[in-house]
């Protein structure tokens, strides 16, 4: 079986459709990595910080120094 990728060109430009139709591609899997990002890590913390009374790292240093 021959190489298919012997057969490329070097010096061949790709056509303009398809190279928007790549980087489009690429923009949407780039939106849909964000907003999963938003829904999975970013929002949970949110809900947490709000019902947990919105404490801070440096509130739980202070706190610590304090009991002991």
């Amino acid at each position: 079986m021959e190489n298919p990728f012997k057969k490329i060109l070097h010096n061949e430009e790709l056509p303009e459709v398809l190279r928007k139709k790549v980087l489009n591609d690429v923009a949407m899997i780039k939106l849909s990595i964000d907003v999963a990002d938003l829904f999975v890590v970013k929002y949970p913390n949110t809900i947490a910080d709000l019902l947990g009374g919105g404490r801070t790292p440096s509130d739980n240093n202070k706190n610590k120094k304090e009991t002991d």
